[in-house]
């Protein structure tokens, strides 16, 4: 059980700090991937995102998309996860990149990650409620409207994460585990029964095809005649980054976990190399199962781009396996929304318990004194998700085109930014402040993040150039034109904020992103740290 009160210290103050912690020892490495993985939603990920780079994107080369994104993140999580030896804290990014790239930069990038964490549960809210919605209408005779179904799950996970994260854990552990059963028993049954109907598209899997336009003839799948259909790379390679959003939270789960030094780079690995490889095997037999020139004109339009993944399914398996995936969109869409509302209120924790405003320490910096959760950050997130819903509830937008896009674009360009900021911190960390030379290695701490930091830069680029499609009719919603107002609005929030505390209050400017851990605190003897300031 966790206690109020317990030390810790602020990496470059001389006094300790006298904080809430949250509850330590409560998961292993199973469970910091169940809440990791979540956040990736595997089954939305496939379901939602591959039709689309398949029928606008990079065509056949789809899987290609993902095996390149796998490679980039996979450069960008070795120097993350080195960091997470070192430094461990719940706001991951805040922190790492504070002692990286100085508290200026740091502040900005934890006003970033918040806005994105806190409107990524609000996204998840509106594609669940649209996904239960249907299912009960189509499956269940019940026309219920979307709204109470968001009610249902704001509750459910405001009440779920009020207590120990184990429980959090378990339940994210039965959805994550029943989705990635169904997702690769409909690959292996492709496999067992001999590919497809147009053999086995192995140049699918060539990483050169992720960077070619669709460009195609294709037979319409009505029957009338064929269709002529084109598409962008960029576009496909775009939405393979998207499917991996949320596995950085590993590292907020550091002060939670067993042995954090060891699980959380562990975690890291594992979550990235491992949600890659399951992407591009997925993706790829589910293009070999429905045949590749088939799968471009399925995904070309919204009502037949699911028989990308539900035919194979269907032919393989029967229609009840059809009816299960659609739950499971549904349920994997929840446990999504739940792990971000972890995310969310671990970070505001993170930034409240250094009562960087006075009070916050005793408020949005406090645990709850039996299950060890940070229960009052937790509820100050459902209500700020409620607030988003509602307002779109009732200036009738849809959840799915308005609610779910616009939030999710809006998280994503913030997080992006974050990534390749904490790519760059890593570098910085321990080439240019020379932190800890018994890690520091060329490859690891340099050359990797610094590739998986300029591979971030580009997907940002991506994300310019091709928002408009991403949101698709909602591109004219005034939402999706003050999305990068907003966002920054936000990190440029932050960035002012630590500059007046830096002039103005310099006692709190040094506590910026330097509370962590006792046991797996920075121990440099008074070197200066990113600011210039000693670290002791």
């Amino acid at each position: 059980m966790s206690t109020a009160g317990s030390p810790r210290r602020s990496e470059g103050t001389d006094a300790p700090q006298q904080v809430q912690r949250l509850k330590p020892n409560a998961v292993g490495i199973v469970g910091v991937l169940f809440m990791a993985v979540a956040t990736a939603a595997p089954i939305t990920a496939m379901v939602g995102n591959v039709p689309i780079a398949i029928g606008f994107g990079n065509g056949a080369g789809a899987p290609a998309g993902y095996l390149v994104a796998t490679i980039v993140l996979g450069l960008f999580a070795l120097g993350y996860s080195a960091m997470a030896r070192h430094i461990t804290a719940t706001g991951a990014f805040y922190g790492y990149i504070s002692h990286g790239l100085g508290r200026v930069v740091g502040m900005g990038a934890g006003a970033l990650t918040t806005l994105a964490y806190v409107v990524f549960e609000a996204s998840l809210v509106g594609i669940f409620s649209f996904f239960a919605s249907s299912f009960a209408s189509n499956h269940l005779g019940l026309d219920v409207s979307w709204i109470f179904f968001a009610i249902l799950m704001l509750a459910a996970n405001a009440a779920l994460t009020y207590f120990d994260v184990n429980l959090t854990a378990k339940v994210l552990g039965v959805f994550l585990i029943t989705e990635i059963f169904m997702l690769a028993l409909m690959a292996v049954t492709v496999l067992v029964t001999g590919g497809g109907p147009e053999g086995w598209s192995l140049g699918s899997l060539n990483p050169l095809n992720a960077f070619r336009n669709l460009d195609a003839t294709v037979a319409d799948p009505s029957g009338a005649g064929t269709l002529a259909v084109a598409g962008s790379a960029g576009i496909g390679l775009f939405f393979a980054f998207w499917s991996w959003v949320g596995f950085e939270s590993t590292a907020m789960y550091g002060e939670e976990s067993r042995n954090p030094k060891r699980i959380i780079p562990r975690a890291t690995m594992i979550a990235v190399l491992g949600i890659g490889a399951f992407y591009v095997f997925v993706s790829w037999t589910a293009i070999v199962g429905t045949g590749p020139q088939r799968s471009i004109a399925l995904a070309q339009s919204g009502d037949t781009a699911g028989q990308v993944f539900f035919g194979p399914v269907e032919q393989h398996l029967g229609s009840w396996a059809v009816v299960l995936f659609e739950f499971l969109l549904m349920t994997g869409s929840y446990a999504c929304g739940m792990a971000f509302h972890n995310c969310a209120s671990r970070y505001m924790y993170a930034i409240g318990r250094e009562d960087l405003i006075p009070g916050l320490g005793r408020t949005l910096g406090a645990t709850h004194e039996k299950h060890g959760s940070p229960y009052i950050a937790g509820f100050v997130q459902t209500a700020i998700a409620t607030l988003i819903v509602f307002w779109f509830f009732f200036t009738d937008r849809d959840p799915y085109a308005q609610l779910y896009a616009l939030m999710a674009i809006m998280g994503t360009t913030a997080i992006l930014i974050v990534q390749a900021l904490a790519a760059f911190a890593s570098v910085s960390y321990f080439h240019v402040h020379k932190k800890h030379p018994e890690t520091a290695n060329w490859f690891r701490t340099f050359l990797a993040p610094l590739a998986g930091g300029i591979g971030m830069l580009y997907v940002i680029w991506l994300l310019v150039e091709n928002a408009s499609f991403a949101a698709g009719a909602a591109a004219t919603d005034i939402v999706f034109k003050l999305s990068p107002w907003i966002v920054g609005l936000a990190g440029l929030g932050g960035v002012a904020f630590a500059l007046y505390a830096k002039y103005f209050s310099p006692e709190r400017y040094q506590v910026i992103g330097r509370v962590v851990l006792e046991d797996t605190q920075e121990r440099e003897a008074a070197e200066p740290d990113a600011d210039g300031l000693p670290s002791r």
